[in-house]
């Protein structure tokens, strides 16, 4: 008999709450779990993996009862912090056929197109007002260590004769991102950007709508393995006959997934509306933009004018365990201010009204994984999405309810499936000690390349021993 102790995450208070969540109104909209309940499926975790496995599974079956458990409301988590871009799996294909191989990661990359095409009509339904514009996904370089980081997906993509990118140069970048910081890179046309708190409130509702039970403000504190599973609440209990983890970082609690799973920080900013300049710069849509470096940029321009300006922190969480500065960062977001001056040096003026951090669950592959526990049969779990997740959770959702149904199908048989093909980490305190000088490595190598510096070779080896696929 197997028992797991979860940790409730560290709510945020409402104005650290990141822009997106505040924009849409997020909140509690559903009935916090009280007394007890049976369920066939409960979920842990109403971000976008917990509801669209929901969903997957009352697609395939319209008798399933399931209950999604929410520790504060559906999307608070990393599904309504993150930088709000949407592309395909095709950026990450080389990784994909590493471990699942050609066949499989060109299957993966159609399923995460099909997933752009399948939140497109759930805009032009009017089902889901998720503010998706499909302006493009720029992955660029603007220094000369970043030159040519999509060379690996773009050759492999052309060596099975597709092409999802086009190439970018200098003068096009200028005039589609306002920026002439990033002077060379790709685009892919078939993405863009989402208001991500949005698209999760609005599966929520969908979910609801589907019958799907949700009890929000329920953190799962404990999970014990009998006859049936019992998740056990701050003010009630839950048997379901399975059970399904998807709450992102927080699953590090479950040792089984931590010696896999790490977790970081990334940190997000929001301006004052500012359309008239953007608009004189000439960056007037919806495009998602990035860079290649370590601590690598995300921005997009909201439709009111905004800059929403990302960067992967890498703060390290000692033992998955999450305290206050993962919902917003002690610097206040300064190492993102310096980095908006420097891509948009007409845009220093600006004022931040909204700064907020999120944990990021990652894998040494950067690619999630799905499966049953070997020893606690009837527990799945789907983690490990390394901050790309729009387009993918609605895959992993595919996955899931193949798993949790038994089923014996494509989804199923995935190679993403199981953890026997994934790179355990060192154990604590180790692990932890070696992420913070590892990182301190990464960041010092990162602010040199960006001036393009020389790197030392003592800081280049020790940025080395970061862990990657």
């Amino acid at each position: 008999m197997k028992k797991y102790r979860l940790a409730a995450p560290e709510i945020c208070a409402p104005e650290q709450r990141s822009f997106w969540l505040q924009d849409a109104g997020g909140s509690v909209a559903t009935q916090a779990l009280v007394g007890n309940e049976e369920t066939d499926v409960a979920i842990v975790g109403g971000g976008f993996c917990g509801l669209w496995t929901a969903l997957r599974l009352r697609e395939r079956d319209r008798n399933l009862k399931i209950t999604i458990l929410e520790a504060d409301f559906c999307g608070s988590g990393a599904s309504g912090r993150n930088g709000g871009q949407v592309h395909s799996w095709f950026a990450e294909i080389d990784l994909l056929e590493k471990l699942v191989g050609p066949e499989e990661a060109r299957s993966l990359c159609n399923a995460s197109v099909d997933a752009i095409d399948e939140l497109a009509e759930l805009q032009m339904s009017g089902r889901i007002d998720m503010k998706l514009r499909l302006d493009g996904w720029y992955w660029t370089a603007s220094s000369k260590a970043q030159e040519g980081a999509w060379q690996n997906a773009e050759g492999l993509c052309a060596a099975q004769g597709i092409k999802p990118f086009e190439t970018c140069d200098a003068a096009t970048l200028h005039k589609e991102t306002g920026s002439s910081a990033s002077y060379q890179g790709i685009v892919e046309k078939h993405a863009g950007t989402v208001q991500p708190a949005c698209l999760a409130l609005g599966l929520r509702d969908l979910a609801l709508s589907q019958g799907i039970s949700i009890h929000e403000a329920s953190p799962v504190l404990s999970l014990l393995q009998g006859e049936t599973w019992q998740l056990s609440c701050p003010q009630g209990q839950v048997q379901a006959k399975k059970v399904v983890i998807c709450n992102n970082a927080w699953a590090s609690a479950i040792p089984e997934l931590r010696r896999y799973l790490y977790v970081v920080a990334s940190q997000v900013i929001a301006t004052e509306p500012a359309a008239d300049i953007l608009d004189r710069l000439g960056w007037k849509d919806g495009k998602a933009i990035c860079d290649s470096q370590a601590n690598v940029l995300y921005y997009q321009r909201t439709q009111e004018g905004r800059v929403i300006f990302g960067r992967g922190s890498g703060e390290v969480a000692y033992k998955g365990l999450m305290g206050p500065e993962f919902n917003q960062s002690p610097n206040h977001g300064s190492d993102n201010k310096k980095e908006l001056r420097r891509v948009y040096p007409e845009l220093a003026n600006l004022s931040v009204t909204h700064d907020w951090a999120g944990p990021v669950d990652c894998m040494v592959e950067h690619l999630p994984v799905f499966g049953e526990m070997e020893d606690a049969p009837g527990l799945f779990y789907g983690v490990g999405f390394n901050g790309t997740g729009i387009a993918q959770t609605p895959v992993a959702g595919h996955i899931l309810a193949s798993l949790v149904l038994g089923a014996d199908d494509k989804w199923s048989r995935s190679g993403l499936v199981g953890l026997t093909r994934r790179t355990a980490l060192p154990p604590e305190p180790l692990r932890y000690l070696g992420a913070r000088v590892v990182r301190h490595a990464i960041c010092k190598r990162n602010d040199l390349e960006i001036q393009n510096k020389k790197v030392g070779w003592i800081n280049r080896k020790i940025s080395e021993l970061a862990p990657s696929a």
